[in-house]
C-alpha cells in the first residue's frame, strides 16, 4: 500500500524529468485540457504545461529509440509500479506547473512550485491510499471545503525502494531523496489532483490569484505542442549565469519574457524559443550576439571528428534566429538520426 503514496511522488519527478525531452504533437482538446489546467494555477513567475500521457506513450519511445535499454528499464519501472500499486502512471494525461520566484539573497533564488495533474484515476482514492502508507505521518489543513494533506518529503524518500535488482538507484529516486521540505497534495476535482509547497496548494485552492494574462497568453500560439513554457524574468538575470562576455549579459538583462515549445514532428524533433525585450533595439542587439556566438561554434566544432561534436556543430549550423519588433526567435530541429548519436547505446 505505501507504494501507492510513492507514485504520487512519481508524477512530480516524471514532471521534472519530462523538462529534458522533446516531444510528439498533440491534439485540440488536448491543447484545451491545458488551458483549463494552467486556468488553476495560482500567479506564477514560470508556467509549463505538457501532455504527460503522450510523453509516455508516444514521445519516449521515439526519442530512445536509439537506446532500447534505457527505454525498456523506463517502462519496466513503470509497469512495476502499476503492479505494485494498481496505479498506472499512464493515466496521468495532461499537466501544469507554476512556479514562483524570489529572491533570499544576491546571486540566490528560491523557488516554490505547485503542479495540477489530471488524468483517469480517482483522485480521492489515490489520496486515501497516500494516508493509510504514511502511517499516521502527516497533517492535515482545512481550504474552505477542501483537506490539504502534508507529507514529509524526506520521509517518503527514506521509503522508497531500489527501482532495479542491483539496489542503484535511479535518477527520480535520487532526485526524491534530494527533497527537504513537506510536500502538499489535495484533489482539486474528482480526477485532479494539486501538488507542491504547502502555500502554493493552498493558493491553487483558494483561487484568488492567477496566472499574468500577459504570461497565459504567450502559451496559446504554439498550444498544441508537446510541451509549452512561458515566464516573466527577474532583472538582472545575466548575474545568475556563469558568463564571461559582458555584451551577452546586457542582451540578457534586456529580456523581459522568455516562451517556447517542444515537439516532434515526424523525424524531427523541434525546439522553439523566444524572447521578448522592451526596446527593438534591445532586441536586434541580442540577434547579432546570438548570430555572432554562432560563427563562433561553427569554427571551434566545425573541425571535430568526434561523433556527438560533430552533431552539436550540425545544430549550430541550422539552428535560425529571427527578428520582429522586440521579439527574437530561435528555430532548431533535430533530426532523430542526431537524438540516437547523443543518447543511443554506447558500443
Amino acid at each position: 500500500m505505501k507504494n501507492r503514496f510513492f507514485a504520487l511522488a512519481a508524477l512530480c519527478l516524471l514532471t521534472l524529468n519530462a523538462f529534458g525531452a522533446v516531444f510528439a504533437a498533440d491534439t485540440k482538446a488536448s491543447a484545451r485540457q491545458n488551458g483549463q489546467l494552467t486556468a488553476l494555477l495560482p500567479a506564477s513567475d514560470a508556467v509549463v504545461s505538457f501532455n504527460a500521457k503522450r510523453f509516455l506513450g508516444d514521445a519516449l519511445p521515439q526519442i530512445l529509440s536509439g537506446n532500447q535499454t534505457m527505454l525498456a528499464q523506463i517502462v519496466a519501472h513503470v509497469d512495476e509500479v502499476k503492479s505494485k500499486t494498481g496505479i498506472d502512471l499512464r493515466q496521468f494525461e495532461q499537466v501544469a506547473v507554476g512556479v514562483t520566484a524570489k529572491q533570499t539573497a544576491p546571486k540566490k533564488f528560491d523557488f516554490e512550485p505547485v503542479i495540477v495533474a489530471r488524468g483517469q484515476f480517482n483522485a480521492a482514492t489515490l489520496l486515501a491510499a497516500a494516508k493509510i502508507a504514511a502511517n499516521g505521518k502527516y497533517r492535515e489543513e482545512k481550504v474552505g471545503d477542501k483537506t490539504v494533506y502534508v507529507f514529509t518529503a524526506r520521509d517518503i524518500a527514506a521509503k522508497v525502494p531500489p527501482a532495479n535488482n542491483a539496489g542503484k538507484a535511479t535518477f527520480s529516486e535520487k532526485a526524491l531523496k534530494m527533497f527537504s521540505q513537506e510536500l502538499a497534495v489535495s484533489n482539486v476535482d474528482a480526477n485532479t489532483l494539486a501538488f507542491g509547497t504547502v502555500a502554493r496548494v493552498r493558493q491553487t485552492l483558494e483561487g484568488k490569484s492567477r496566472v499574468n494574462p500577459e504570461i497565459a497568453n504567450l502559451l496559446v500560439p504554439r498550444q498544441n505542442s508537446m510541451m509549452n513554457f512561458a515566464a516573466k524574468l527577474p532583472g538582472g538575470m545575466s548575474q545568475f549565469l556563469p558568463l564571461d562576455n559582458d555584451e551577452l549579459g546586457k542582451n540578457i538583462d534586456a529580456i523581459e519574457y522568455f516562451y517556447g515549445s517542444m515537439d516532434v514532428a515526424g523525424a524531427n524533433a523541434a525546439l522553439n524559443l523566444n524572447a521578448r525585450t522592451a526596446q527593438a533595439a534591445d532586441a536586434q542587439g541580442l540577434l547579432e550576439t546570438l548570430e555572432g556566438l554562432q560563427m563562433i561554434g561553427k569554427v571551434y566544432l566545425g573541425s571535430s571528428k568526434s561523433a556527438d561534436k560533430q552533431v552539436y556543430a550540425r545544430m549550430v549550423q541550422n539552428v535560425k534566429f529571427a527578428r520582429t519588433a522586440n521579439e527574437v526567435s530561435i528555430d532548431l530541429q533535430v533530426p532523430q538520426t542526431d537524438i540516437n548519436v547523443l543518447i543511443g547505446e554506447k558500443r
